[in-house]
């Protein structure tokens, strides 16, 4: 029963669709209607701009830190499910939010999120490579599986170094969400049409 329960709760709070809360309650906008159309930080920073994009990063970002936190609470002592598990769940709820119509983002902040509630130094090394990645190409899409690709080398050191199986299988999750929910934008970036963000 428990297992259920905070699975459930690990869903739901990966489903809360920040963007378009964001974007209609204090923009009147809908975003999935503008840009990319996903909701996620990168069209909030496009269509609403930096204040909203920030608030969305930063929100999608504790999602996935909380659904792996949940185990802590005395609600959930009884729970034997893996806190990585959560994080997965997470991570699926804020691609297909029942909140959004299962319609979400790409779950890089959210992944994000997981690794930093898991594992705080490699979700340091990978905060580093983003932003030197996203400085050298301003694309957003490719810094995010050029990160997805360093925490994937960073995983399999740490399984032979340290016997650490469970984060190889989470970052290995993480990392397919992440090439697969980049599709269209690996076309654009084969063909020189990726949008490349102003200003970092």
């Amino acid at each position: 029963m428990f297992n259920a329960f905070i699975i459930i709760c690990a869903y739901l709070i990966g489903s809360i669709p920040s963007a378009l809360w964001i974007g209609k309650i204090f923009y009147k906008t809908d975003i999935r209607q503008q840009g990319s159309g996903n909701l996620g930080t990168t069209n909030t920073f496009r269509v609403l701009g930096k204040k909203p994009g920030i608030a969305v990063m930063l929100i999608d970002i504790l999602k996935g830190t909380a659904a792996v936190l949940l185990p802590l609470l005395p609600l959930f002592a009884d729970s034997t499910v893996h806190p990585l598990t959560l994080g997965i769940i997470a991570v699926a709820g804020h691609m297909f939010p029942i909140f959004a119509k299962f319609r979400g983002g790409k779950a890089v902040a959210t992944s994000a999120g997981v690794i930093l509630g898991y594992n705080l130094p490699l979700f340091l090394v990978l905060l580093a490579v983003f932003l030197i990645s996203l400085k050298t190409t301003k694309m957003v899409s490719l810094t995010s599986m050029i990160t997805a690709t360093a925490a994937m080398i960073y995983v399999t050191i740490f399984w032979i170094v340290t016997g650490n199986f469970a984060l190889f299988i989470l970052i290995s999750f993480l990392a397919s969400f992440i090439f697969y929910r980049h599709r269209e934008n690996i076309k654009r970036i084969k063909n020189g049409t990726e949008p490349k963000i102003k200003g970092f």
